[in-house]
């Protein structure tokens, strides 16, 4: 737009007021096609492109969009099967509301930049897809008075959320693993490292993501007798569960199942045995969590959870008037597929 160009200026040419000028761009059917067009033409021989989108939204107090918080960078939500099916739901809804979603990757390390983008976010309502609870961007929109929706359950009056009972789910698994023999487990967990990094033990107060902390103790509760390790090879990528299943698969002391609490981490480690000539099922068993596409493929036993609902209904909760629940849990279901067998006899 050329420097001085304003709505006034396209006002003067017309011979109509600014406000009829807006009208042609933000209230088309106020004004005769005639009118309209004579305005748009001279916009567009003076080169102005329009009202000030953020002076709009600071007008009449709504940006037009729904940010989207995870705490990754932004290829993942474009990577990620789970993350996928979430913003496809999610952006089904938005869509139906003539609302934009805008991803807000949220550093774990450099928490600081995370906030201050959450701060100047021109943004209605906010999502919050897998960040720890403790990210100092949710009490900033909190303070702003942004309305959110979480993914993960809460126990605070105030909080929505769309979730599933994640201790429960993981129970089933332990219950199947226990009813197969199993009683040394390796999960496979994703930290906020590099994938494919070198492995590293973890304890569960090191873990740091609440859906995962419940997974853990699901399977905790069910197995009460199992030995269980916690091993991450960096974030929630194939290349991390492959790292993870290679470090205790070369080790002198295997477990006889691997759980990924993930579908993507699960894969991964089915990866690493057919490297070695192992059979998932036979040889040793694999688990994940999710239930996306590629784990029916896979032959990979898992939790299947609604993922594609579970962003479909936080965007109506976002942006539904007519939505009354403010927090939904989802079903799940054990899904028993062949990376799953006895466990191997001493």
């Amino acid at each position: 737009m050329p420097p001085g160009v304003t709505i006034k200026t396209v006002a003067q040419a017309v011979g109509v007021s600014p406000s009829t000028v807006s009208n042609a761009y933000n209230k088309p059917d106020q004004l005769s096609a005639a009118l309209r067009e004579r305005i748009m033409t001279a916009a567009q021989e003076l080169g102005y492109a329009g009202p000030d989108a953020s002076a709009r939204a600071l007008r009449s107090g709504r940006a037009g969009s729904v940010g989207v918080l995870f705490t990754d960078k932004l290829a993942y939500a474009f990577s990620d099967p789970y993350a996928v099916g979430f913003l496809a739901g999610l952006a089904e809804v938005a869509e139906d509301f003539a609302t934009s979603l805008l991803l807000m990757p949220l550093s774990s390390s450099d928490t600081q930049a995370g906030t201050t983008a959450v701060q100047q976010a021109a943004i209605d309502a906010a999502a919050i897809f897998c960040v720890a609870g403790s990210h100092p961007a949710l009490e900033t929109l909190k303070t702003r008075g942004v309305p959110m929706v979480s993914t993960d359950r809460g126990d605070h009056p105030e909080l929505s959320w769309v979730a599933i009972d994640e201790e429960a789910a993981a129970a089933a698994i332990g219950r199947h693993l226990a009813r197969l023999g199993h009683k040394d487990l390796v999960v496979l967990v994703d930290n906020a490292q590099a994938a494919g990094i070198q492995p590293v033990e973890l304890t569960i107060e090191e873990v740091g993501y609440t859906d995962c902390e419940l997974r853990i103790r699901g399977l905790r509760s069910a197995m009460p007798d199992a030995r269980i390790r916690l091993i991450s090879g960096g974030h929630n990528a194939i290349a991390s569960g492959r790292a993870g299943a290679e470090w205790v698969l070369d080790s002198q002391d295997r477990p006889t199942a691997i759980v990924g609490l993930s579908d993507v981490l699960a894969l991964g480690a089915m990866e690493a045995m057919q490297t070695r000539g192992l059979v998932p099922g036979r040889d040793l068993t694999v688990v994940g969590f999710d239930d996306i596409p590629a784990a029916e493929t896979s032959g990979l036993t898992t939790i299947r959870q609604p993922i594609k609902d579970k962003g479909r209904t936080v965007g109506r909760i976002l942006l539904d008037p007519a939505a009354t629940d403010q927090t939904v849990l989802l079903p799940t279901e054990l899904v028993v597929r062949t990376s799953s067998g006895p466990a191997p006899r001493d």
